[in-house]
């Protein structure tokens, strides 16, 4: 005879958080920003603070809403009254505006080997350098190949040389390591610090505009230059006398 086969039971998955009857301890914190909402439904002011787990169900129960137990670890442990299900969609809304927030950084690789020239070296450097003011990481790595592996000294060199070339704009996460038949760095972008102005204060005062007119006729202007020039006295020989006079006399005494 033929096995009759057993009914599939789907797996009941358990939510995520504790919540109503499934929190089992004595007494809870209740928080949020929504007291006020719940103290207009249920008649009576609740406030944050530490209450009885029984009667804080009956205070969700009675709103309509579900005792969502969000940090069990703490004592006592942290709820909320909220809707829970509305509770899980804002959380998820969050988590996905964060991610799409974030920074997704982009990693360049440059290839060396322990006997590259200069000429390629520099090819390479500025192929870096270009990277990194993009704002991506660059990950250096020296091959080594055959009997190569021996020249490791030449492969921490040179990749010391390319740390110290792009000092100005990266900035190395660690110093060169070894892996397999692989001697990799890690250089990250340098981040620019924006130099703040600092405000104008109100009471200062603003610097006066000093106009310049420019006279159309200037000869009045040269005629008064000369007459200056002229008033100097030009014999000048009865100052330039005295003194020596009185040198005189102090000679004869």
């Amino acid at each position: 005879m033929a096995k009759r086969r057993s009914k599939f039971t789907p797996r009941v998955q358990e939510p995520e958080y504790n919540i109503n009857k499934r929190i089992r301890v004595l007494e809870v914190r209740i928080v949020g920003s929504n007291l006020k909402e719940i103290s207009d439904k249920y008649g009576q002011t609740i406030e944050a603070g530490i209450y009885p787990t029984k009667q804080a169900l009956a205070i969700a129960e009675a709103v309509e809403m579900d005792l969502v137990e969000i940090s069990a670890k703490a004592k006592p442990p942290v709820a909320r009254i909220v809707d829970y299900s509305k509770f899980l969609y804002e959380k998820k809304k969050r988590e996905k505006e964060i991610k799409s927030n974030a920074q997704k950084t982009v990693i360049k690789e440059i290839r060396f080997g322990p006997n590259t020239d200069d000429h390629d070296f520099q090819f390479k450097l500025r192929h870096a350098e270009k990277f990194l003011e993009e704002g991506s990481k660059v990950k250096a790595f020296v091959q080594f190949r055959g009997r190569s592996i021996v020249f490791k000294e030449r492969g921490e060199l040179l990749l010391l040389r390319f740390i110290e070339a792009l000092t100005k704009i990266g900035q190395p996460e660690t110093l060169p390591k070894m892996e397999g038949r692989r001697m990799f760095v890690f250089v990250a972008p340098k981040k620019v610090v924006k130099k703040t102005t600092k405000p104008k204060k109100e009471g200062s005062p603003k610097p006066k505009k000093v106009e310049t007119d420019v006279p159309k006729d200037t000869t009045s202007d040269n005629t008064e230059a000369e007459k200056v020039v002229t008033d100097v006295p030009k014999d000048t020989t009865p100052e330039n006398t005295e003194p020596k006079k009185s040198v005189s006399t102090e000679e004869e005494e």
